[in-house]
């Protein structure tokens, strides 16, 4: 069988990032490693392990804000807040399953914390102080089905 060579526009990456990706898998299913735009694909992979990264910080801080005000404003709780954390909670999970995320997840705690007690802060009209300086939570309380501190 005779293989067709083609030459990947050096500019495709920049272009068009899904045709790129597309013409990367090609080469690489027909073992055509030598025609790899590696430096691309070096950048690319660091790209989506940062936005990997970010996207749990993300859900932890959003999963700890609505925690925060479910706790600390009983009395208006919404379905919303309910539904906000469940999603939260789901999504990080599915995320937490690679275990380099979820020693990522651990890592940002604290971080993320201080984020989300900011946030709920000035969602709820409430002191910064009203909240816990350190992180309440562990990351398997908030990988949990419940609702952590909703006891």
């Amino acid at each position: 069988m005779i293989q067709k060579r083609t030459t990947i526009d050096p500019q495709l990456y920049e272009a068009d990032e899904t045709a790129w990706l597309d013409s990367m898998y090609q080469l690489i299913e027909q073992g055509r490693f030598d025609e790899l735009d590696y430096h691309h694909l070096g950048e690319y992979l660091a790209d989506m392990a940062n936005r990997d990264r970010r996207r749990v910080e993300s859900r932890l801080t959003v999963l700890m804000e609505h925690l925060l005000k479910w706790v600390y404003q009983p009395d208006k709780r919404t379905r919303s807040w309910q539904r906000t954390i469940l999603i939260q909670s789901e999504e990080l999970l599915d995320d937490c399953e690679s275990g380099v995320l979820r020693k990522h997840a651990e890592a940002s705690l604290v971080k993320s914390y201080a984020k989300a007690v900011k946030r709920a802060a000035i969602a709820t009209g409430l002191s910064v102080q009203t909240f816990p300086a350190e992180c309440p939570y562990t990351l398997d309380q908030l990988l949990s089905s419940g609702m952590p501190g909703d006891q």
